[in-house]
């Protein structure tokens, strides 16, 4: 494995559990229990956090000179959806994969 892959590890891992429990998230838990969990604003905001996780995982994995102003944006739609999380309530998991994301973006994004 090249060694600049290598010391994305961490983030690449962060990225895809981060997809994967908000996407998983989205499509189970608050489409079984509705009311404020599909709120337009909330659920759009977990399925633009999925999306950017895998695509900032991907773009990682491929050594693109592009990931680190993608995780400054990715950093930033995590922590929005973690906020968002911790206020509906009842998504402590998908709250903190995105506090855990943003955290790991954050430390490969150079502004």
């Amino acid at each position: 494995m090249d060694h600049t892959i290598t010391s994305m590890q961490p983030c690449i891992e962060a990225c895809t559990h981060c997809h994967h429990v908000c996407l998983q998230t989205a499509m189970t838990h608050c489409l079984q229990i509705g009311g404020k969990h599909l709120d337009p604003d909330h659920f759009s905001l977990m399925m633009n956090c999925a999306e950017i996780c895998q695509a900032s995982a991907n773009l990682q994995l491929s050594g693109s000179e592009f990931v680190p102003k993608l995780c400054v944006l990715c950093a930033e739609i995590c922590e929005a959806c973690a906020v968002s999380c911790e206020a509906i309530g009842e998504m402590d998991e998908c709250a903190l994969a995105c506090r855990k994301c943003a955290e790991s973006c954050s430390s490969m994004a150079v502004v």
